[in-house]
């Protein structure tokens, strides 16, 4: 039964984010031109994040900041809203600047659904915690980024972002992550997929 819900999960991951990319191309592709004009920078945002079994990867997103060379060797700077574009706002509020983790899904880096990938350094702040979390693939949604859509706004106010992020709201992904590699099934994944286009839409 495990082998048999493995297999349908990534059959499943095939097929969306395939049909995804090719339906969603004409879109990539002015959001490509509207980040050029804006910033002339490159058009896509790449990080190594942690993957199943600690398995490192890169992950993909639109670019929605100017550009930082040190950025991408997991510098944190959530709350850090000068650096974003004008662009990169209406990217980040309606989360298109997510949409080239589809190619990671395609890839079998990332599911469509799971705990959200994260950098080496917050990996390593709780090891036994990640070691179950990391049993699983990470995913594009789940409910930790749904609940904490609104984590960027939170980590700018704090006086200390870095440790507001590292006590408060990591033990707080990590409890919804736990959860998700305990008691994931294909019908709650379909679930948090219409959870999380629900919020997109409404709760923006």
């Amino acid at each position: 039964p495990i082998q048999k819900r493995i297999l349908m999960k990534r059959l499943f991951d095939i097929i969306i984010s395939l049909i995804g990319l090719l339906l969603l191309l004409p879109l990539f592709i002015i959001i490509g031109l509207l980040i050029k004009r804006t910033d002339r920078g490159p058009i896509f945002f790449k990080q190594k994040r942690v993957g199943k079994y600690g398995k490192l990867f890169l992950l993909y997103k639109f670019r929605s900041m100017t550009v930082n060379a040190s950025a991408k060797e997991g510098v944190f700077e959530p709350g850090n809203m000068s650096r974003i574009t004008s662009v990169g706002k209406f990217l980040r509020k309606t989360k298109l600047d997510e949409l080239p983790q589809l190619y990671n899904v395609l890839k079998g880096e990332m599911s469509l659904v799971g705990p959200r990938p994260e950098i080496e350094k917050w990996v390593s702040v709780y090891p036994d915690r990640w070691a179950k979390i990391l049993s699983v693939k990470p995913g594009i949604t789940d409910n930790a980024s749904i609940m904490f859509r609104s984590e960027e706004s939170i980590l700018a106010k704090s006086n200390d972002p870095e440790l507001t992020y590292k006590e408060i709201i990591l033990p707080k992904k990590i409890e919804f992550y736990e959860e998700y590699a305990t008691n994931h099934s294909f019908i709650n994944d379909l679930k948090l997929i219409f959870k999380t286009f629900f919020y997109i839409i409404y709760k923006n």
